[in-house]
């Protein structure tokens, strides 16, 4: 007779089947049970955001809005940028052993690899903690708002996104808060500006740029949706926690938020081109450089 409890054949499963059709939640799952923190390898991890974030700086540059926002999409849910922004906040950053509300100010390798799994956009957000820092030759001091952990890793997620974005759309003379930019780029741009004949150089401050940036503009300007405006939109309005008293904040970006530089860069984006149109009213014909 033949034998009934042998077992069928294995056959392969085809492409599209279930088993390969794992969600990227899924695929973060996996990596998180079976890799560890130490055995990241980041080249590669660094080398798989970069490509998504070239490809979001070209569709950008191209105005193709839609490719943009696939793309956007596929990277906030990427396993390589999530660790790699856990990494940036609880390693990498200058202020990474600064602790939020919850007071937390570091995590052990398995806590990091944790934080990797459980990253994803809800629309809340926990409230900032007041630091008080001196400003440099001044006797005043200027307020900074100190996400959590978890917070600022997330914001990290979301700004990596982003960012590509805005790079391909920012003016040429603006400097502050860019990557690869600094203020001797500013200085060279200035020098070959005022090479050839003298010109009037405007020096101005925007006072509390950061605290005084309205939420509703910058939403609007973002043009984003879905979860991605409700958790920026949460973290704008999270609050902030002085000596144990909570304080509801209705304008600004919190300084000390990873993302904060770059919304406030998005809100001052335009302004070259509003300042050039109205020397240009001033004095028709004379050309005008702005550099900030």
């Amino acid at each position: 007779m033949p034998n009934t409890d042998s077992k069928p054949p294995y056959i392969p499963p085809e492409r599209g089947d279930t088993i390969c059709s794992l969600s990227f939640q899924e695929r973060g799952r996996e990596r998180s049970n079976t890799v560890g923190w130490e055995d990241i390898n980041w080249r590669k991890v660094e080398r798989y955001v970069f490509k998504l974030q070239k490809r979001i700086y070209a569709a950008s540059s191209r105005g193709n809005v839609r490719k943009v926002r696939k793309l956007q999409r596929t990277l906030m849910r990427s396993w390589s940028n999530k660790v790699l922004a856990v990494r940036r906040v609880t390693q990498d950053n200058r202020g990474k052993r600064t602790a939020g509300v919850d007071g937390i100010k570091s995590l052990s390798p398995k806590a990091r690899m944790s934080l990797s799994g459980q990253l994803k956009l809800t629309g809340k957000s926990q409230p900032t903690r007041r630091v008080w820092i001196p400003k440099p030759g001044k006797d005043e001091k200027r307020p900074l708002g100190i996400p959590i952990i978890e917070d600022r890793a997330l914001q990290g997620l979301v700004k990596a996104a982003l960012e590509p974005e805005w790079e391909a759309l920012f003016e040429p003379n603006s400097y502050g808060f860019r990557p690869g930019r600094s203020c001797h780029d500013a200085i060279r741009q200035i020098k070959f500006s005022i090479q050839n004949k003298p010109k009037y150089v405007l020096d101005a401050d925007i006072s509390k740029c950061f605290d005084r940036i309205n939420h509703l503009a910058l939403l609007q300007k973002l043009g984003i949706t879905g979860k991605t405006r409700q958790q920026i939109k949460a973290w704008l309005k999270a609050g902030v926690i002085d000596q144990k008293v909570f304080t509801a904040t209705s304008e600004g970006t919190p300084q000390g938020g990873v993302i904060s530089p770059l919304l406030a860069n998005i809100a001052l984006h335009g302004m070259e081109t509003m300042l050039n149109e109205f020397a240009n009213l001033l004095a028709v014909g004379k050309k005008v450089g702005n550099i900030r």
